[in-house]
C-alpha cells in the first residue's frame, strides 16, 4: 500500500484540496479527507484496542493470584515473574515497531500479531485446564508430595504467557500509531482531533480494563481460570474481524523518502563518528538551515553536524542526509533520552498496582454486602473509574479553559502534563505507605501477625485513595507520554515512538523486579523477615513504598531539569 496506483484520478482540481499528503487508501490511491480516516476509521481501531486491553488486563491484573495459587509460587517469586513478564511485554514493542516501520507496515503487523496473540491465549486456556485437572487429582490423593504443580505445566503456562507478550509486541505500538495516522497533523481541525484522540483512546481502553477487572477477574476467582482465559481468546479473534471490517476506510501512511528510516538516521551517527577529527566550519548550507530553527535547538548535539563533512573536512551534501532533515531528526531522537530516562521511576511505581497492591487487598476485609466479596484484583477498577471520570473533564473542560489562557492547542505542553502526573504518582506512594502502616498496626492490635490466612478487620476501602491517584496520574503521564513520543519522532517512525513510551513501562517493570529481588535478599538474610515476606503481616511493604516515594521525588526533580531546556522539534512545536 506504499505505492500509489496508476489507475487513480489524481488530476481532478476539485479534489486536490481533499487529498491527504503522505497517505493512501486501501486501493493505493491518494487518501481523500472526505472518504477516509477521521473518527469513523479510528472507531474500528479503538474497538480493537478495547478488546486487547480487556485481554491484557484479564491476564496481568490477576496473574500474581494465579501464580501464588494454582501454580504454588511464593509472593516474592510471583512478583518477580509478573514484573519480568510485564517488562518483556512492554519491551518487545521496540522489536515489533522496528519490523512494522522498516518492513511490514503497521496494518500487516497488526494482523499477524493479533493471530499470535490469540494463539497464546488459546494455549494459556489449555494450560489452565490441565493445571486445574492436576490440582483436582492432587486433592483426591493422600500423598502430600504430589500436590506440587508439575514443572511441565508451569513451563507450558510461562511459554503461553510469553507468546502473548510476542503478540503484544507487534500489536501495542502499531494499533495506536495506526489510529493516530487517521488524523492529518497538517490540518488545523484534524490536528486538534488527533490530540483529543489520545485522550479518548485512553478513555475507551480504560473502559475495557474496567470491564475486565469486573468480569474476568470474577470468573477466574469464582468459576474457572480456564473459562476466563478462553473468553479472552475468543474476544481477540472477534476484535481481529472488526479490525478487518474497517480496512476500506483507513488511511495508510506512505514513506515519502524511500530509504529505510533506520539506515538514513543511522548514517548520521556513522558519518559524525568518521568525521570526528575534522574541524567543523559553518557552511552556507548549514546557515540556511539553522536560520529558521530555534537557536537552542541548533546548538544541541553539534557534533552530529560533522555528518555533513566529507572525509577531507569539506562540506558534502551526501545523499539522504541534510541538516534540516536527517541530522535534525537524529538530534531530535537524542533529546528524547533524558525524558525517557527520568520517567523510569514513574514506571516502577506503575508496576505496583498489579502486584503488591493486590496482595495487600487480599488480606483486608473485602465484603461489600452479605455474601458478596470483591476480588482483590478487582480493586484496580478504581483506577479505571478514576480514568473514565477524569479524561472527559480534562478533554472537555480543562483543555478549553487552559487553551484560552495559554493559546496552545492542547492547553498545556505535553511535558507539563507528564510532570504533573509524576508528582501525583509520588504522592500516591506516600498515601500507600501510610495505609500500609495502618494495616500492619491493625494486624498487631488484633494479634494477627502470625495468622496470615485470617482477614484483618480493616476495610479494603482504605486502599481506594491510592488507586484513584494512580488513575489520575495515568491520565496525565501515560497519555502525555503517548502523545509526546508519537509527536516527537520522524513520520516514518511513529510506531517506534510509541514503542519508546511502552519501553519506559517495560524497563520500569524490570527495575521493579530487580529492586524487589535485591531488597528481598538483603532484608531476608540471616533469618530476618523480608520486606516482601509471604506473610504480609510480618513484611514491610511500607518501607518499600517510602523508598519509591523518595525515588519518585528524585526522578521528578531530574525530569523538571531536563524538560526546562527541551526543544520541541517535530510536529507541534508551539506546544
Amino acid at each position: 500500500m506504499a505505492i500509489v496506483s496508476t489507475t487513480c484520478n489524481t488530476q481532478d482540481p476539485l479534489l486536490e484540496d481533499t487529498v491527504v499528503n503522505g497517505s493512501v487508501d486501501c486501493k493505493g490511491c491518494p487518501a481523500r479527507r472526505s472518504t477516509s480516516g477521521g473518527w469513523r476509521s479510528a472507531s474500528f481501531i479503538i474497538a480493537v484496542e478495547v478488546a486487547e486491553r480487556f485481554a491484557c488486563f484479564g491476564i496481568s491484573s490477576n496473574l500474581i493470584t494465579y501464580l501464588t495459587g494454582p501454580l504454588g509460587q511464593s509472593t516474592a517469586t510471583a512478583a518477580e515473574n509478573v514484573n519480568a513478564w510485564s517488562g518483556t511485554a512492554t519491551l518487545l514493542p521496540l522489536l515489533g515497531a522496528f519490523v512494522a516501520d522498516a518492513y511490514l507496515g503497521r496494518y500487516r503487523t497488526i494482523i499477524i500479531s493479533s493471530l499470535i496473540y490469540a494463539l497464546g491465549l488459546g494455549l494459556l486456556t489449555l494450560s489452565a485446564m490441565l493445571t486445574s485437572l492436576s490440582n483436582l487429582d492432587c486433592q483426591n490423593t493422600n500423598n502430600i508430595t504430589s500436590c506440587s504443580t508439575p514443572q511441565l505445566l508451569v513451563f507450558s503456562f510461562i511459554f503461553s504467557l510469553y507468546l502473548v507478550a510476542i503478540g503484544q509486541g507487534g500489536h501495542k505500538p502499531c494499533v495506536q500509531a495506526f489510529g493516530a495516522d487517521q488524523f492529518d497533523g497538517n490540518d488545523p481541525k484534524e490536528s486538534i482531533a488527533r490530540s483529543s484522540f489520545f485522550n479518548w483512546w485512553y478513555f475507551t481502553l480504560s473502559t475495557g480494563v474496567l470491564l475486565s477487572l469486573v468480569i474476568i477477574v470474577y470468573i477466574q476467582d469464582n468459576l474457572s481460570w480456564a473459562l476466563g482465559f478462553g473468553i479472552l481468546c475468543i474476544l481477540m479473534l472477534v476484535a481481529l474481524v472488526v479490525f478487518l471490517l474497517g480496512a476500506k476506510t483507513y488511511r495508510y501512511s506512505v514513506n515519502v523518502n524511500k530509504e529505510n528510516p533506520f539506515r538514513r538516521i543511522g548514517q548520521v551517527f556513522v558519518f559524525a563518528v568518521k568525521n570526528r577529527r575534522n574541524a567543523l566550519s559553518v557552511t552556507v548550507a548549514e546557515e540556511e538551515v539553522l536560520q529558521p530553527l530555534p537557536q537552542q535547538c541548533s546548538e544541541q548535539f553539534k557534533f552530529l553536524n560533522k555528518a555533513l563533512l566529507a572525509q577531507d573536512g569539506s562540506s558534502e551534501d551526501w545523499k539522504g542526509c541534510s541538516l534540516n532533515e536527517n541530522v535534525e531528526e537524529a538530534k531530535g531522537l537524542l533529546r528524547l533520552i533524558p525524558i525517557w530516562t527520568t520517567c523510569l521511576v514513574y514506571a516502577i511505581v506503575f508496576a505496583q498496582a498489579s502486584t503488591f497492591f493486590t496482595k495487600q487487598g487480599a488480606t483486608m476485609d473485602r465484603k461489600l454486602a452479605q455474601g458478596l466479596t470483591i476480588p482483590a484484583a478487582s480493586l484496580q477498577l478504581f483506577t479505571g473509574v478514576s480514568i473514565i471520570i477524569f479524561i472527559p473533564l480534562y478533554d472537555r473542560v480543562f483543555v478549553p479553559i487552559t487553551r484560552t489562557l495559554t493559546q496552545k492547542p492542547s492547553g498545556i505542553t505535553m511535558l507539563q502534563r507528564i510532570g504533573t502526573g509524576m508528582f501525583l504518582s509520588a504522592f500516591s506512594m506516600v498515601i500507600a505507605a501510610l495505609v500500609e502502616m495502618k494495616r500492619l498496626k491493625t494486624a498487631q492490635e488484633y494479634g494477627l501477625v502470625d495468622t496470615p490466612d485470617v482477614t484483618i478487620p480493616m476495610s479494603v476501602w482504605w486502599l481506594v485513595p491510592q488507586y484513584l491517584l494512580f488513575g489520575l496520574a495515568d491520565v496525565l503521564t501515560i497519555v502525555g507520554l503517548q502523545e509526546f513520543f508519537y509527536d516527537q519522532v520522524p513520520n516514518e517512525l511513529k510506531s517506534v515512538g510509541l514503542s519508546l513510551y511502552l519501553s519506559v513501562l517495560g524497563v520500569g517493570s524490570f527495575l521493579s523486579s530487580f529492586l524487589v529481588s535485591v531488597i528481598d535478599k538483603a532484608t531476608g538474610g540471616d533469618g530476618g523477615e523480608s520486606w516482601f515476606a509471604s506473610n504480609l503481616n510480618q513484611a514491610h511493604l511500607d518501607y518499600f513504598y517510602w523508598l519509591l516515594a523518595g525515588l519518585s521525588a528524585a526522578g521528578l526533580a531530574a525530569f523538571l531539569y531536563f524538560s526546562k531546556s527541551f526543544v520541541y522539534t517535530m510536529g507541534r512545536r508551539s506546544s
